[in-house]
């Protein structure tokens, strides 16, 4: 019995088209399954406690990295895998894991139920499937998930372009902050910084590439930072870091490591998986295999 937990809203109504045709799919084949629709944030993690409860074999999120984050925390350490159809704006976790935007393609992947174990970034109260960011992406975050443009975008199959327009709108008002960053207990202090990206996935924002050899199977968090005093070196390394082509130099710095404290000069916003989640300071940590999925 595999249970489903649906976005209708997702993607702008997405959600609700991909699950018309996967509980198509469902029914010709005569696979078992519940399903519970979300009505408001917070609802997916409830909802997935009650399928937990009556048994399922699986949960599937139906929706975009929200609804597939707050599916999976209440899964870490469970033998019960995830399944993500990805019906969301950016769906850079299903991107992560090779999901087909395809929903039978999505779907036979689930039935054929071959689990694997990942990693997740962990915050102390919530969780990370894919890109922590703490200061300008955050603040993106922010802005484009509170653009009335963002439906129109995801309505028209263009989700990544909300997010450009985020970058546009807080370029003009952001200002870096100096950050002590401690990986592994190795302190180091950086000015000017506008970004901190805590990967535990190559990509987010819409398959922004930020740590192109971050992986969730190597028990690593991968980490950027972008710094300077001045915006157009960084401005004009943009279309190589979205390809994440980008490399180390003295605008641009990365490190691996299990355990990351940041401060910052001043409280800055801090996004997980495309939702601000709180202000800095922030740890975050790796946990090995913590989540079994599809």
């Amino acid at each position: 019995m595999y249970g489903f937990i649906v976005n209708t809203t997702a993607g702008s109504g997405k959600g609700n088209k991909v699950w018309k045709k996967a509980e198509a799919a469902l029914k010709k084949n005569g696979t078992p399954y519940l399903v519970s629709f979300t009505e408001k944030p917070q609802d997916a993690g409830r909802l997935a406690k009650d399928l937990v409860q009556r048994g399922v074999n699986a949960v599937v999120a139906v929706g975009g990295d929200g609804t597939v984050n707050e599916t999976a925390e209440v899964l870490l350490h469970k033998c019960i895998p995830l399944g993500v159809i990805p019906a969301g704006s950016g769906n850079d976790f299903a991107r992560s894991l090779a999901v087909s935007n395809n929903v039978d393609q999505a779907l036979s992947r689930i039935i054929e139920y071959q689990p694997k174990k990942i990693d997740v970034l962990s915050l102390g109260d919530s969780c990370c499937l894919t890109v922590t960011g703490i200061g300008f992406d955050a603040a993106v975050a922010k802005a484009a998930n509170e653009s009335y443009l963002k439906k129109w975008f995801n309505a028209a199959g263009l989700g990544r372009l909300s997010y450009a327009a985020g970058v546009l709108h807080v370029l003009t008002s952001f200002s870096p902050t100096h950050m002590t960053i401690t990986i592994d207990g190795h302190k180091r202090v950086f000015t000017d910084v506008w970004l901190t990206a805590v990967a535990n996935a190559p990509n987010y924002g819409g398959n922004i590439r930020i740590c192109p050899d971050a992986e969730n199977t190597d028990g690593y968090l991968n980490l950027c930072i972008l710094h300077g005093r001045k915006k157009w070196p960084l401005l004009r390394r943009i279309p190589s870091i979205c390809q994440g082509k980008h490399r180390p130099n003295k605008n641009i710095s990365f490190f691996k490591g299990k355990d990351v404290h940041i401060h910052a000069d001043s409280p800055v916003l801090v996004q997980s998986d495309g939702e601000v989640v709180t202000e800095t300071p922030v740890r975050v940590q790796i946990l090995p295999g913590a989540l079994t999925v599809l």
